[in-house]
């Protein structure tokens, strides 16, 4: 390996993905550990080191797309996102049936993951302080949310009273959690995650421990 990829290996952190098959939860282990040129350098189940381009497949894992510092990855029939820097995340079912996503806090202490909502990425912030999950204008611009036809009213934030309207929003998702008509607040003030507040995780069983954070989707 070059020394460059040596290099982008140092900074890879991993982002663990177990996909699940039928009831039981079938582990595979994804890591995201650097990208060379148009290629993704992923750990699978902690083997060496896999350098995959684009249509290319290792097992069940297969490589969609490449970015600078990401990678777009399908296990099985699951579509996920991987992103250098990311705390690590898994995926997978419980024996009910439900998903869960285990998330890792940062240097900060703060739990941080890719997701999406209506379909388009963003970055989730988890905050148990937040009624529902919160954005800024250009955001809620960005995932096809109306804002202005929401419900305003005004909100006390760190920089004063602003502005907020009430929206719903189609989709949310994170990881393998998926849930429909969320309640969501549009605040006058950019803001540089989408915090995952309440009214998502009111409808997970949350356990901590340490720095590990695990959310199972209750309905």
């Amino acid at each position: 390996m070059t020394r460059n990829g040596n290099r982008w290996l140092r900074r890879g952190l991993l982002a663990m993905i177990l996909s699940s098959c039928g009831v039981g939860a079938i582990a595979q282990e994804v890591a995201l550990a650097g990208v060379l040129g148009n290629k993704a350098l992923l750990v699978i189940d902690g083997g060496a080191p896999r350098t995959l381009g684009p249509g290319q497949r290792a097992g069940e894992v297969r490589v969609v797309s490449v970015g600078r510092d990401t990678a777009e990855v399908e296990i099985g029939s699951r579509r996920l996102s991987l992103r250098l820097g990311d705390s690590p995340v898994s995926v997978g079912a419980t024996d009910g049936g439900m998903q869960q996503v285990s998330l890792v806090a940062d240097s900060r202490g703060h739990f941080e993951a890719a997701g999406s909502l209506n379909g388009r990425a963003v970055r989730f912030l988890v905050d148990t302080g937040a009624t529902a999950v919160a954005m800024g204008p250009a955001t809620a611009q960005a995932v096809g949310i109306d804002y202005l036809r929401g419900q305003r009213s005004m909100a006390s934030t760190a920089n004063g009273t602003v502005p907020v309207w009430r929206v719903r929003i189609n989709r949310v998702t994170l990881g393998g959690i998926t849930l429909h008509d969320v309640d969501g607040l549009v605040v006058q003030a950019e803001m540089p995650h989408v915090l995952l507040g309440m009214s998502f995780l009111n409808r997970m069983d949350m356990r901590r421990d340490g720095s590990t954070m695990l959310l199972r989707q209750r309905y």
